[in-house]
């Protein structure tokens, strides 16, 4: 996986059950609509906790990371096929 670490702009929904569903990013001038989410999970980094979402747009995956504390998203890495 190329590691990109750049900030992004993203579109989610914030569910009942207060769980996150990433449906649309921005990156490069170009929206990448999120057709599957293939894994999710959590890390504590000091009082922060980040959300990780591995994400596929039907081109490629993509790795994003929302952190909690700073309300802002990551596009932590991309692998093509």
């Amino acid at each position: 996986m190329e590691r990109i670490k750049q900030p992004i702009r993203i579109a989610a929904i914030f569910t009942p059950d207060r769980q996150i569903k990433p449906v649309w990013f921005d990156w490069h001038n170009r929206k990448h609509s999120i057709q599957e989410t293939c894994y999710f999970w959590k890390e504590r980094v000091g009082d922060a906790t980040l959300l990780h979402f591995s994400v596929r747009d039907g081109e490629a995956l993509y790795e994003l990371i929302y952190d909690t504390r700073e309300q802002s998203w990551i596009l932590d890495g991309i692998e093509t096929r």
